[in-house]
């Protein structure tokens, strides 16, 4: 029988909670740490002592021994240095264990050897991590022990952002300050605080650790460079919400329990379209406890997958042929008295603000399509997007039937005078109850989707953190509910200008607003006549970090300065660089020791078949075709391969950035794509015993 517990007794036990500061912080401590939190005060060092010894001794009953400032570099994944509570020994040979407000508000990392794109050099070693007290402390239990993990910001000495969490924290509040500005304007003045709020899907791949490992692309890559469709896909759509198998559903038991405990609120798991693959979904918070929630997610998964015997795969694309994995980010905007500014009531079009806000999300993406593309922008999402498993590359925004029309009614007369209601689905069945439809169907093609009262921005990568793609969706929108409200608070007859401004921002983004088959190759030809980009590949989406109106827009709001969204284009033309220097050498390598040797071997037996067969006075016309087959297959996969060596070589010749970039992609992915189409022909010709890896078959359907 399995472990049984109530989610209620577990749920964020290892959190430094609220409920755990009340009771463990003196009231005058607990009410300057909130207003902290709640109004941004600066929290004095005295005040910071207490806190840190509070939170060490909660830490120390919960079996730590050390702690660490854990944060979010430009490298992807999170980071973290370790230290122990013990501070020095006493002359009786035992140890003190202290903590002090110092080391809780700023830690010192090693900045040097972290992505900086030119705003640290290799001898400027100084960074520092500053607790961010917005999102909480929290217990990691793992084979280290227990360590108490401190969120944190991360940067240089000279003050520039060299993480994700600081330029997300200076886009929510860039968006706090127009949004309350734009409810003010509707007579609220009760609400003190408007947050974005993000619920991201992460969707993941599960793979037998034994196979894995047998398998050096996905070692080295995260995904397979290799490899024939086995018979079946996921062409019958039975993996798809169907039964979760037993090995899967003990994994993903352990997972929701480590979660719950770390205070992480996993509430939906399903299997995914692709065989082996799934889903995991979290309820709404705050942006920025969001993002750090799926990365407590993330190393989740992979840490209890390895406890399982299995391998997690959050790579955008592991398997060629299937669907491959994104993240949903789900957005919202709520203030602290719990009014959503998405949610367009029962009567939208009598909704005033909600129209406006509406029509300044039209203008915001419209605007900065190119920003939102490229915050999605990573190497595994260029096999995803625009392949009819993922939206495309072009960004638009489904609105759906019910704000369709209002819209519509809006540009032709200039008011919008009913809504379309959502009325009853009749099953047709007496014994099952009629169901409420919504107004609205959804539509999975979409980058941009309004899904009743939020957006769901359906094309980040499964890997990626979310921060990126908030920090555009926060800063644009601040920007449009800025200049909204520049134009209406000089108004001198409010209702005729809100509702000018309304039409306005519609009919002049309009191009924007597409609810039909994002797959089709109408679309690809519409959008291009609206004007709308089709951004392909991450090296061409980075260079809009640098457009005279990016850095207008991310100076005017204090998000990025010029000099750190510079950084960042050098950081991910390397990223985008070396991750495919990788997969080319690894490709090399591959085929070089492993594949051609397996291929040779299988020839040679097929040779002394044929000598044999013959010797005996047989027809070998079977044998010979064969063997003529896999000659010839073997002949392509070595001109491929020395191909793939050349050009891999003169890509390290090219110039950092950009060029370089440019090359992997217009040139040693297409050599990439070269080798790989006659290996694959060939695993489906050599015997499999031969064969010197797992095939698509062992990895997708034997977990």
């Amino acid at each position: 029988m399995g472990e049984y517990f109530n989610v209620a007794d577990i749920f964020g036990e290892d959190v430094f909670s609220d409920k755990v500061m009340q009771e463990r912080l003196p009231k005058k401590v607990y009410r300057a740490l909130k207003k902290t939190i709640e109004e941004g005060t600066e929290l004095d060092l005295a005040t910071a002592d207490v806190i840190a010894a509070a939170m060490k001794d909660w830490a120390i009953e919960k079996g730590a021994t050390h702690y660490t400032h854990w944060f979010q570099p430009l490298t992807g994944v999170t980071a973290e240095k370790h230290d122990s509570f013990i501070t020095s020994p006493n002359p009786d040979g035992t140890v003190l264990m202290e903590f002090s407000g110092k080391e809780l508000i700023k830690g010192e990392p090693d900045a040097s050897s972290f992505p900086s794109g030119g705003l640290r050099a290799t001898f400027e070693a100084r960074g520092y991590t500053a607790w961010d007290c917005t999102s909480p402390a929290f217990v990691r239990h793992d084979a280290a022990g227990a360590t108490l993990c401190i969120p944190t910001a991360f940067c240089s000495y000279t003050g520039e952002a060299l993480d994700q969490k600081t330029p997300l924290l200076r886009s929510m509040e860039a968006v706090n300050v127009q949004a309350l500005r734009l409810v003010r304007l509707f007579g609220n003045t009760t609400s003190k605080k408007v947050t974005p709020c993000v619920g991201p899907e992460q969707e993941y791949f599960l793979v037998d650790e034994k196979k894995f490992l047998q398998r050096k692309d996905l070692i080295f890559t995260g995904r397979t460079l290799f490899g024939a469709m086995p018979p079946k896909g996921q062409e019958l759509d039975d993996h798809y919400f169907g039964t979760i198998r037993q090995r899967i559903a003990s994994f993903m038991k352990d997972v929701n329990k480590e979660l719950w405990k770390l205070g992480v609120t996993a509430k939906t798991q399903h299997n995914e379209v692709a065989p082996a693959q799934h889903e995991l979904a979290t309820i709404y918070s705050e942006a920025n406890v969001a993002v750090d929630h799926n990365q407590i997610v993330m190393q989740t998964l992979k840490r209890v997958a390895c406890q399982h015997g299995m391998k997690c795969l959050l790579h955008e694309k592991p398997f060629a042929g299937v669907n491959g994995s994104g993240k949903h980010d789900n957005w919202s905007l709520a203030t602290d008295d719990g009014i959503n500014l998405l949610d367009p009531g029962k009567t939208p079009h009598e909704n005033v603000q909600f129209l406006l806000v509406l029509a300044c999300i039209l203008k915001a993406v419209d605007t900065h399509a190119d920003l939102l593309r490229e915050s999605a922008a990573d190497p595994g999402n260029d096999h995803r997007l625009g392949a009819n498993e993922a939206p495309p590359a072009i960004i638009s925004i489904f609105l759906g039937e019910q704000l369709q029309d209002v819209v519509s009614q809006l540009i032709s007369t200039g008011m919008a005078t009913h809504s379309i209601k959502g009325g009853v689905l009749e099953t047709g069945v007496k014994t099952l109850p009629d169901l409420a439809k919504d107004a609205t169907d959804r539509n999975r093609t979409s980058p941009f989707a309004f899904t009743g009262n939020k957006f769901e921005f359906r094309m980040v990568g499964s890997r990626d953190s979310v921060a990126s793609p908030n920090i555009v969706l926060n800063t644009i929108v601040a920007e449009a509910f800025c200049e909204a409200c520049d134009i209406l608070e000089k108004a001198e007859d409010f209702d005729a200008a809100v509702h000018d401004l309304i039409k306005q921002y519609v009919c002049e983004h309009q191009r924007i607003i597409f609810n039909g088959n994002g797959y089709s190759d109408e679309w690809v030809a519409e959008a291009e006549r609206r004007g709308l980009p089709n951004i392909k590949s991450m090296v061409d989406a980075i260079p809009a970090l640098v457009t005279d109106k990016a850095v207008d827009l991310f100076g005017k709001f204090g998000v990025f300065t010029k000099a750190e969204l510079e950084s960042r284009v050098e950081v991910k033309y390397e990223n985008y660089a070396k991750a495919i220097n990788i997969e080319a050498r690894t490709m090399i390598d591959v085929a070089s020791k492993q594949i051609i040797p397996a291929v040779i071997r299988y020839t040679k037996s097929l040779a002394d078949t044929v000598n044999a067969v013959t010797a005996a006075g047989v027809e070998a016309s079977v044998q010979v075709e064969l063997l003529n087959e896999t000659s010839a297959l073997l002949s392509d996969t070595k001109v491929a391969l020395a191909k793939l060596i050349d050009v891999t070589e003169q890509a390290a010749v090219k110039a950092a950035g950009e060029e370089q970039a440019r090359y992997f992609y217009d040139t040693v992915t297409v050599a990439m794509a070269e080798l790989r189409d006659p290996v694959d022909r060939l695993e489906m010709i050599v015997d499999k015993e031969m064969w010197p890896m797992p095939s698509y078959g062992d990895l997708l359907f034997e977990v």
